[in-house]
């Protein structure tokens, strides 16, 4: 990551704070926390609320809560299989009694007193008369009384909340060194709280509403500072001169395929090449279901550039998928004798070379690839159009680094997440859209089906008779290893003692994250090679990978997903003429899982999944951790905090019209915090 530009006023550097030292700020500068200004600006996830806690009895099942209960006796540690300690503890009240364990974890016990009241923060399982807690959080009444609301942080390997916590509150007198970014004007036209305020009120709030008050002041902070990015990012591509294109007809390509495109597809073909004829640079985002049929735009799109005289490069996440769309797009070029090269980190010293000197010397009109696309070996001769697909998995760094092979290309981002389009407008505020909102004719929707674990058995004769049809299945896990704390198909167990099990004559293949990438390569190519009739995997297969003879998909724990992943695994299945199917097992009984789950049955429609998935569970299960590619967000919500991100979206523009380099005095430290974020993600040059 590029160094940041701090703007905390000694600028020291986390080591030096008392308790950390060398090692532990390693594990800091995972998280990117560098200096003391980025401790105290790494804001709480959540909060463990203990002003509220639960009996023992009214404690909800397999929800994250807070018990009250005395210890009744301790049990002492013992050692169990793989070599793991276990320590046991049993707590009660008048309404039930708690046993609580903790692996791995000897002393948890040592300073609890039998006799004494405690609250205990967890998951609550077990019966309404003996339940249970795993590994949980134990606070003493003295301890809930000073800090009722014990902040949750981002935590790291090595690293966690509560030791992150200590380390903040050596801080918090010292909040003033955070200079005020926010002009007095804006404080008081939104009633905001000042920044060092705001900064100790988020780490250690006193009630509900002074959290809220601090959250409601940072949250507008971040998200001016982002859509001021944004804006100075869109305004910096107007301002360049993209490679001179004329407008193309498409027709000639049309006429070449044995199908006729959509009207959706033309659309946003229509968009596309109008963008490329245009003065500046093309910036657009190809968002498009499952099965829309992104690639045939992109197609078009490569063969106008070509057309004009230029070469076109498309990077994929994956080696498997940079194969398999060098292979359908040589097929739709090769009419036009378009010459189609590979490059990935997978190809012999020989190949490399060869492939390298057909990219300078302009001897290959399209180069697909992964990562290798942007090594320093990799001269184009006149690039003028980069296509990027499944933007979330490189991020702006990435797509900065292609920019930076040829002057100014044009630059078409393709997605198969949807997402509303009001959202993406201002998630993407550096691109303009394009939808793909029909699906090609001929693509039979996925019949989509909820079963109890229970029901494994039927399931299994089922699978057992597609494969004697000669069809191939998938079967997702949500975790790779057994984890006492969680109750989890892990996909090592799951193959050997389910899957192998239940299908004794069957050719089954394991995946996983754990693989190295040859290994991993290795065993898709059997699966789409036919020589495998199940795959057993984790979420690794998700993007992409076209295996138009896999008719069924199983997905175990499904309520460990949201709805757009399963959706997403969902569309590897339903790619040839054969009837197809996606099973969702869960033994969750909570009613709002098994709610979103049989939503999912009942619609097909990307955008409506993703529509409900953003209202029901938010944007940090929508999007992961990363903001498809735009810079971290700490503590805004783009669902929940769309009206905040409205206002801040108007501001910055009417900060920008009066000063677009924002070299103010009263805007000098927005300036400094826009190049940080923007430069943390990658996304400055």
């Amino acid at each position: 990551m590029a160094e940041s530009t701090h703007i905390l006023q000694d600028d020291t550097p986390v080591r030096y704070l008392k308790g950390v030292g060398p090692k532990i700020s390693e594990r800091f500068e995972k998280l990117g926390i560098y200096t003391l200004s980025d401790l105290l600006c790494h804001y709480p996830r959540r909060y463990r609320d203990f002003t509220q806690p639960y009996t023992i009895g009214q404690a909800p099942f397999n929800v994250d809560c807070v018990i009250q209960a005395t210890v009744l006796a301790k049990h002492g540690m013992r050692r169990i299989s793989g070599g793991r300690t276990l320590v046991r503890v049993t707590a009660g009240d008048d309404t039930s009694v708690l046993e609580i364990s903790w692996f791995n974890n000897a002393y948890a016990a040592d300073k609890l007193e039998i006799g004494e009241t405690y609250f205990f923060e967890g998951m609550a399982s077990g019966s309404m008369l003996r339940r249970q807690m795993v590994n949980p959080t134990v606070r003493t009444q003295v301890q809930v009384q000073a800090e009722p609301l014990l902040a949750v942080y981002p935590q790291t390997e090595g690293l966690s909340s509560l030791q992150i916590g200590k380390c903040i509150a050596q801080l918090l007198d010292h909040a003033e060194l955070l200079p005020e970014p926010l002009p007095q004007a804006m404080l008081k036209k939104y009633r905001l709280l000042g920044k060092a305020e705001a900064v100790r009120a988020i780490h250690r709030p006193h009630s509900a509403e002074e959290a809220y008050a601090a959250r409601r002041r940072l949250i507008y902070e971040e998200l001016l500072i982002l859509q001021l990015g944004i804006a100075r990012m869109k305004e910096r591509n107007v301002a360049a001169a993209g490679a001179p294109m004329r407008r193309t007809d498409p027709t000639p390509f049309w006429r070449t395929l044995p199908f006729a495109p959509t009207g959706a597809q033309k659309r946003a073909t229509t968009e596309i090449l109008a963008d490329m004829a245009g003065k500046h640079p093309m910036n657009r985002l190809l968002q498009g279901d499952v099965g829309s049929g992104k690639t045939l735009v992109a197609a078009a799109a490569i063969w106008s550039a070509v057309q004009n005289g230029y070469q076109a490069t498309l990077m994929a996440p994956t080696e498997i998928l940079a194969v398999q769309h060098a292979n359908s797009l040589a097929k739709m070029l090769e009419p036009f004798n378009i010459r189609v090269a590979l490059l990935t980190g997978g190809l012999r010293a020989a190949e490399k070379r060869t492939t390298l000197a057909a990219i300078q010397s302009g001897e290959a009109d399209l180069i697909v690839g992964t990562h290798a696309l942007l090594s320093q070996g990799v001269v184009f001769r006149h690039l003028g159009l980069a296509v990027i697909d499944e933007q979330h998995r490189f991020g702006v760094r990435q797509r900065t680094l292609l920019n930076e092979k040829a002057h100014e290309p044009h630059v078409l981002v393709m997605s198969a997440t949807p997402i509303p389009r009001t959202l993406g407008l201002l998630l993407y505020g550096d691109l303009d859209i394009s939808i793909l909102d029909e699906l090609p004719p001929g693509r039979t929707p996925v019949k989509t089906r909820f079963l109890k674990g229970a029901r494994r058995g039927d399931l299994y004769g089922f699978l057992d008779r597609e494969i004697a049809l000669g069809h191939q299945v998938y079967i997702v896990c949500p975790a790779i290893e057994d984890n006492p704390a969680q109750d989890l198909n892990a996909v090592k167990t799951y193959y050997e003692d389910t899957a192998k099990q239940l299908l004794p004559n069957r050719r089954l293949g394991l995946m996983h994250g754990k693989l190295k990438p040859k290994e991993k390569a290795a065993v898709m190519e059997q699966f789409k090679a036919g020589e495998l009739d199940v795959l057993v995997s984790t979420t690794v297969i998700e993007v992409g990978v076209d295996v138009p003879n896999a008719t069924v998909m199983v997905i175990e724990n499904a309520e460990r997903y949201g709805l757009s992943a399963l959706h997403q695994l969902r569309g590897r299945v339903g790619r040839g003429a054969a009837e197809s199917w996606c099973f969702l097992v869960s033994d969750h009984d909570g009613e709002a899982v098994q709610q979103r789950l049989k939503f999912l049955c009942n619609t097909a429609d990307g955008f409506a999944v993703a529509q409900y998935d953003l209202e029901t569970r938010g944007p940090g299960d929508f999007f992961g951790n990363r903001q498809h590619g735009l810079p971290d967000l700490q503590i805004a919500d783009l669902m929940t905090d769309s009206r905040t991100l409205n206002a801040a979206q108007e501001d910055a523009a009417a900060i920008l019209a009066k000063d677009p380099t924002l070299k103010n005095p009263d805007h000098q430290i927005l300036a400094a915090l826009v190049e940080q974020m923007f430069r943390k993600a990658g996304a400055l040059n």
